[in-house]
């Protein structure tokens, strides 16, 4: 595309509506209808800067890597009164870098009777007295301990993607529903949901915009995923941990794993998830464990309007990443831009400005902070909110589009609700993993969706 013109603020958008055939569509505070497209009453998400005073919320975090440390940091920022009470790993060394980096940049310091090791830590932190959990391990497990915790009657913050496999996802799926039922609040790691360009952007096109969606591309091509190198002495199960990214079994794949957040954002705008997937991918360069490196999978809607989701991760390439959404009268990257099909620039996020009044191109509150913002205002509000749904259906079309392109196959919705496939081990222990293999699948030799696969 070639972009040009001038870009338009919010403000000079709202000048120019009646002449782009808007006229009503962006009111005060953020509320949008608009008559020639039928849409009306849309109301933009409301932003907080800081989630309100409460009681103590006490939280366990279950899965201490980078990710886990991180997303208990944001827990604590989001707002006042909040405690990391309990954590828990299957791994000394991150529950010590964990400690260490949570009483150096928050004061918190967790006491040694609240940390937790071994493959039923998940269990030991639940049962902690905390009134919140924070998953975040590697992904194969959330379907056991995220319906522990929503059987324990827990707020949950539970990280992307909801599983590897259409049996735990459903698993999550089911437990989210509990959790409804209970009351609960469940925010999901889906962070461009809580972003505030992004969801800006989504508030214009749903006012009509660019008009009626048509289709969309998504794009996470990037450099090398992380590996770890088996070393002597280590386990099957305690090298494939180390490196889980890589290993189908605990990760699902980059199409899961990375691509989760384009199939999220893709479908919130379309207002559905996709039905269908026929994929593609290999690998080149990963160096260690079974996943592809590369995946290209075009997802279909019920209406037959499809959309393209790339990944790749490899170095030395040139990368990209986001979306590009169209519709009947324009397009727009999701994120902060909106052109016509004269590739006009109409509208842009206004970023905040800095001290000598610049744009800085970046949100006030980072939407890693701002989730935890979301999760902490909803449970002392007592505001029903439980993202269980999006995410899970998100990860399964993820998933849907990984199994086409591993077995070559078209690959549907009613397949993965249908399938019994579930990967990886059936027991957890220090050992060896039987079934599992560092050898990638094959399209056109690989097994059908509907078996188990590893440890079964």
């Amino acid at each position: 595309m070639n972009h040009k013109s001038k870009s338009k603020t919010r403000r000079e958008f709202i000048g120019d509506a009646a002449a782009l055939g808007l006229a009503g569509a962006i009111g005060a505070g953020y509320i949008f209808s608009s008559c020639s497209s039928g849409r009306s009453g849309y109301e933009a998400p409301v932003f907080y800067d800081r989630a309100p005073d409460g009681p103590l919320l006490k939280a366990g975090l279950i899965g201490c890597g980078g990710r886990g440390t991180g997303a208990a940091l944001n827990f604590l920022n989001s707002g006042p009164n909040l405690q990391i009470t309990a954590i828990g790993d299957i791994f000394q060394h991150r529950i010590d870098n964990c400690r260490k980096t949570l009483k150096e940049r928050a004061g918190m310091d967790i006491p040694d009777q609240n940390c937790f090791v071994g493959f039923d830590a998940y269990k030991r932190v639940i049962d902690s007295d905390v009134d919140v959990i924070l998953h975040v391990t590697p992904q194969h497990f959330r379907p056991l301990h995220f319906e522990a915790a929503v059987q324990a009657r827990k707020h949950v913050f539970i990280e992307k993607p909801a599983g590897v496999d259409p049996v735990g996802v459903r698993t999550v799926m089911a437990a989210g529903r509990m959790a409804e039922s209970a009351g609960l609040v469940v925010v999901a790691g889906t962070n461009f949901r809580h972003q505030r360009d992004y969801l800006t952007t989504h508030s214009m096109v749903k006012s009509g915009v660019i008009g009626d969606l048509v289709s969309a591309n998504a794009y996470d091509i990037r450099g090398k995923i992380w590996h770890v190198n088996r070393q002597e002495g280590w386990s099957d199960m305690e090298a494939m941990l180390r490196d889980w990214m890589n290993w189908y079994w605990l990760s699902g794949g980059d199409n899961v794993d990375i691509a989760v957040h384009q199939i999220d954002m893709v479908s919130m705008y379309f207002g559905k998830f996709p039905v269908k997937a026929l994929g593609m991918g290999g690998r080149h360069r990963r160096p260690t464990g079974d996943v592809y490196d590369y995946y290209s999978v075009e997802y279909e809607f019920d209406d037959g309007k499809t959309f393209e989701c790339k990944t790749r991760c490899i170095d030395g390439c040139d990368n990209k990443h986001g979306f590009l959404i169209f519709g009947t009268k324009g397009y727009t990257n999701c994120q902060n831009k909106i052109w016509d099909y004269d590739d006009n620039l109409i509208w842009e996020y206004e970023y905040p400005l800095d001290e000598e009044g610049r744009p800085t191109n970046r949100v006030a509150i980072s939407s890693y902070d701002e989730e935890h913002i979301n999760f902490v205002t909803a449970i002392r509000n007592n505001t029903p909110l439980n993202q269980t749904e999006n995410l899970a259906s998100a990860t399964l079309v993820g998933v849907m589009g990984r199994e086409s392109a591993i077995t070559g196959r078209v690959v549907t919705w009613d397949d993965m609700m249908a399938s019994n496939l579930r990967i990886g081990p059936l027991e957890y222990a220090m050992g060896p993993v039987e079934g599992i293999e560092a050898v990638p699948p094959v399209p056109g030799t690989a097994p059908e969706v509907d078996r188990v696969r590893g440890g079964g």
